[in-house]
């Protein structure tokens, strides 16, 4: 008897027993997702409170204090400025009072000139994204543009006298914004750029970790993955580099930092650039591992230890940048791993390990001048360690030919 198919109006199969790992996975999955959700709900609780706290006090100075007929540009321009990267948020109201002030002029000029309909509306829109991109490269600021003309040319033959009003209400919104963040709940500048330096330099870690492993087993395979990885650093170096900013502009315009601009702040926010640098000149260091391990080269006992040295360096980096301390224990440690370099290229490399010795010389003058030292005492540190430019006598040589 052929099988009759599922009932008629049923919402189809039902579910199997070989469905049941499929959703076991999900399930598993979203479980283990939890604490990363969590995680992120407690990172942006700041900007969340921030920005309630922005979007209420705004409507009440525009409509309670000065009133504002219809001030819903105030708590608008608030969120606007606080969803900006934070460290660009005075940038971002200035912005926005101007992209304002642009969209007011062209679209109250055109509305006088020829009136009011599609056509015109498509015009002062025209018009006020060429003026903004004159004057601006920003898309906010030209969006920004564009969006107030085109409430000026919609709006104003309704509501009577809102040029004015639009500009004040986003004026204050980006005033109470900041006011918000630098004064009444200001952000601590060393936890920010803490929680944003922290993985570029264990990426840096790791991966240099990585490559000693690789040295010692001759895995090039290890070292080739290592190098992938530190290349697809963006996303850590882009976080660092707006956690700096953050940190700059907070310890600027919040009063309750400015007695702490200097020190670990100023270190850190320093150590951006030498840090990009360290990672693009570890990039090489791997690069030419890789090739020394497949060209079959000798690698000195000394070699491997230079890379671990150095990326326990970065680790003590990190954590004295954390606790806000004079990095004097990273210099220390920076030091030794270009001592051990030295003894590797006293001990014989071929071409590609002669490389390697250098970019570890070079990684550690990048890293010391992110401790605050200046480019000429870190290079003079990282003479004096590396020791003689000769190779020991009866050193030995290549198994095989370099690269």
């Amino acid at each position: 008897m052929p099988d009759a198919g599922p009932p008629r109006g049923g919402s189809g199969p039902e579910p199997t027993d070989r469905d049941a790992p499929a959703v076991a996975r999900v399930f598993h999955h979203s479980v283990a997702a939890v604490p990363e959700r969590l995680r992120r709900v407690r990172a942006g609780l700041g900007l969340a409170t921030q920005a309630g706290l922005a979007a209420g006090l705004s409507w009440w100075v525009a409509d309670d204090l000065l009133h504002i007929p219809q001030p819903l540009f105030a708590p608008i321009s608030a969120v606007v400025t606080l969803a900006a990267s934070v460290g660009q948020r005075l940038r971002r109201t200035i912005e926005l009072v101007l992209a304002v002030a642009i969209g007011i002029l062209v679209g109250d000029a055109l509305l006088y000139l020829v009136g009011t309909g599609p056509w015109q509306l498509a015009l002062i829109v025209v018009l006020a994204i060429m003026v903004a991109g004159f004057l601006g490269r920003s898309p906010a600021f030209v969006v920004q543009a564009a969006a107030t003309a085109v409430l000026i040319g919609t709006l104003t033959p309704s509501v009577p006298d809102l040029e004015l009003p639009r500009f004040y209400a986003a004026l204050i919104g980006g005033a109470v914004a900041l006011v918000v963040t630098t004064v009444l709940l200001p952000l601590n500048p060393l936890r920010v750029i803490n929680r944003a330096g922290g993985p570029a330099l264990d990426l840096l870690a790791e991966q240099l970790d990585a490559t000693t492993t690789a040295l010692r087993e001759r895995d090039a395979g290890r070292a080739q993955a290592a190098l992938d990885r530190l290349r697809d650093n963006k996303q850590e170096i882009g976080a660092f580099t707006e956690a700096a900013q953050a940190a700059r502009e907070a310890s600027s315009l919040s009063p309750v930092r400015w007695g702490r601009r200097d020190g670990p702040i100023d270190r850190y926010v320093h150590a951006v650039e030498p840090v990009d640098r360290a990672m693009r000149n570890s990039g090489t260091l791997i690069r030419r591992s890789v090739t020394l391990i497949e060209d079959g080269e000798s690698i000195p006992e000394a070699m491997p230890p230079a890379v671990a040295s150095l990326a326990e360096a970065v680790r003590v980096l990190r954590r004295e940048f954390t606790r806000g301390a004079e990095p004097q224990r990273a210099r220390e440690q920076l030091v030794r791993a270009v001592g051990e370099a030295g003894k590797a290229y006293r001990a014989g490399v071929g071409f590609s390990g002669a490389v390697v010795v250098a970019q570890v010389r070079t990684t550690v003058s990048d890293l010391l001048v992110a401790t605050g030292l200046k480019q000429e005492e870190a290079n003079r540190l990282v003479r004096r360690a590396f020791g003689p430019m000769r190779p020991t006598a009866g050193s030995g040589r290549p198994s095989r030919a370099g690269a």
